[in-house]
């Protein structure tokens, strides 16, 4: 190479830095690609990494619901076949020592009902009846007059009742069915307060759902018919600011609790108690 070429090669040179130095400054100032992205956290990368496994699993998840109800599914077939075997019984009723009290649920109001309330003496019906099954030691169960309304409501929204257990339904009048010497009419209009409960008796109640339309009619009803009437002791244990008038399904359940008489949790069996 010659000598003369030299300061050329020098002088290019020395300019191509000068240009690459004066270039340095707006480089500099120009945004580079990463600058105004914030750093993403620990907490946000571990949420992201779950998001991500949860996505993943979103199979394995559905395949263990199924697993889970084909085997519910087979664990109530074989439950119900060793049910229809007759070996293992879905619930075994506890020993039971049946009462000699009758209660009595007269019906022969039906004509004095509308409808609804026809639906809501059934409801109390049903509520009785079920309380009855499961006492330990259950009252003989009368349901008397039973007809009309209440008959065919029962027939068209409870077919199931032909086949209720330890009930006596009958469309007789109770006064056709149990000697006047044993009755006793509890009513909230009688002078009578019933201090304890006797065994022979046979407890009449009303079924008669009027919003107080009909006062006094079951008290005029017994008198009439000559049978004793008595109201259950409810000033001395209940605070009532109307009148002692209460749904038939409550009748029997605070008859129990007056006199002591033995609720379904209870396990003696000791009746007419008195105060």
């Amino acid at each position: 190479m010659s000598s003369e070429m030299l300061p050329d090669f020098n002088e290019t040179s020395g300019a191509e830095r000068k240009q690459d130095l004066s270039e340095d400054p707006e480089e500099k100032q120009k945004p580079r690609v990463n600058e105004g992205i914030e750093p993403v956290s620990k907490r946000r990368m571990k949420k992201l990494r779950k998001q991500r496994q949860w996505e993943e699993q979103r199979e394995l998840r559905k395949q263990k619901r199924k697993e889970k109800r084909k085997r519910k599914k087979l664990e109530r077939q074989c439950q119900l076949e060793s049910n229809s075997d007759g070996n293992d019984r879905k619930r075994v009723r506890r020993q039971v020592v049946h009462s000699t009290l009758r209660l009595v649920i007269d019906c022969s109001f039906d004509d004095l009902m509308v409808l609804k309330d026809i639906k809501k003496l059934h409801k109390q019906i049903q509520r009785c009846y079920a309380e009855n099954r499961r006492a330990l030691c259950p009252v003989q169960f009368y349901l008397t007059s039973h007809g009309g309304q209440l008959k065919k409501n029962m027939d068209d929204n409870d077919k199931g009742w032909v086949n209720w257990k330890d009930i006596h339904i009958k469309p007789e009048h109770y006064s056709e069915l149990i000697k006047k010497e044993d009755l006793v009419y509890l009513t909230s209009d009688s002078p009578n307060v019933l201090q304890e409960l006797d065994e022979s008796k046979a407890y009449v109640i009303g079924g008669l759902v009027d919003h107080n339309h009909h006062k006094g009619f079951t008290y005029k009803q017994a008198s009439d018919y000559g049978i004793d009437h008595a109201q259950l002791p409810l000033g001395n244990f209940v605070k009532m600011n109307s009148r002692k008038v209460l749904a038939v399904n409550h009748d029997k359940r605070l008859a129990r609790s007056i006199f002591h008489y033995p609720a379904p949790a209870e396990r003696s069996c000791s009746h007419g108690q008195s105060l």
